[in-house]
């Protein structure tokens, strides 16, 4: 969010660092749009499942992949990648790690980045008006993974991607299928995270229903105990990582991604 796939300071440094460290790794930055002006754009604006779908043929195309990829996606990228990997098994997705995504969703935006931006204050002003109204679900990225707690019916009926990749508008065996194939599912959850509310939903835990105060562990959501996406086998099996970094959201030292990170993309 706010973002790009290649700014030097960030994306483009993570990519660096993987290149520098895993010699002769392909590594695949995706940008949404022609160019990184657009890319910034749309990780507000642009309807995340044409996001998704978008990938899925970047992804489909890449002669270099089509024997399986490790993905990786920061923030709210955690989440649009698990839902490439749902909806789209080939090529195969092998591990899925996300770093500070959000896959309960989210109840807040405390800090938007760029607090003096227009942008954030009408992001804002957007999600107080209605996130599940029409307009706002069909033009605001951050509106599709926004997760009311105290209204989950409304939540459930209007949310057009976060509700559906959850499995709480119906079930799809495919989603479980393809999410299961996955190696492993590496969730990073930052510990004194200032961003994301609440940070739970990092290791896919989010508010008990019916309230924004208390939150659950994933273990105590319905998702688990139905086992509507597999959660709980993958579980058992060993599948579910999960990691704690100390700071804010998505900071982290070189050292400390080449020590927890790295093992997973070799």
């Amino acid at each position: 969010m706010g973002d790009s796939c290649c700014n030097p300071e960030s994306m483009g440094y993570i990519k660096k660092i993987v290149e520098e460290k895993i010699p002769g790794i392909y590594v695949l930055s995706l940008q949404i749009g022609d160019n990184v002006i657009e890319d910034v754009e749309n990780s507000f604006l642009m309807n995340v499942n044409d996001q998704v779908k978008l990938v899925c043929g970047i992804l489909a195309k890449d002669p270099k992949l089509q024997g399986g990829y490790n993905a990786m996606g920061f923030s709210q990228g955690g989440q649009f990648l698990r839902a490439v990997v749902q909806r789209c098994p080939s090529p195969p997705m092998l591990n899925l790690i996300s770093v500070g995504g959000q896959h309960q969703g989210v109840y807040g935006f405390p800090r938007c980045p760029g607090e003096s931006s227009h942008l954030c204050d009408w992001i804002r002003k957007m999600l107080d008006l209605g996130a599940y109204t029409e307009a706002v679900q069909n033009r605001l990225v951050q509106a599709q993974y926004w997760h009311d707690p105290l209204n989950e019916e409304e939540y459930r009926k209007k949310s057009l991607f976060l509700a559906d990749i959850n499995q709480e508008q119906c079930i799809n065996q495919t989603y479980k299928k393809n999410l299961m194939s996955l190696k492993k599912i590496v969730m990073v959850k930052f510990l004194n995270d200032t961003m994301v509310d609440p940070p739970a939903s990092e290791w896919f835990g989010y508010y008990r229903s019916g309230q924004a105060k208390e939150t659950i562990p994933l273990k105590e959501t319905s998702l688990y105990t139905e086992d509507r996406l597999g959660l709980k086998e993958m579980d058992h099996a060993g599948k579910l990582v999960y990691l704690g970094a100390e700071g804010d959201h998505l900071h982290f030292s070189k050292d400390w991604f080449f020590k927890n990170i790295l093992p997973f993309l070799q």
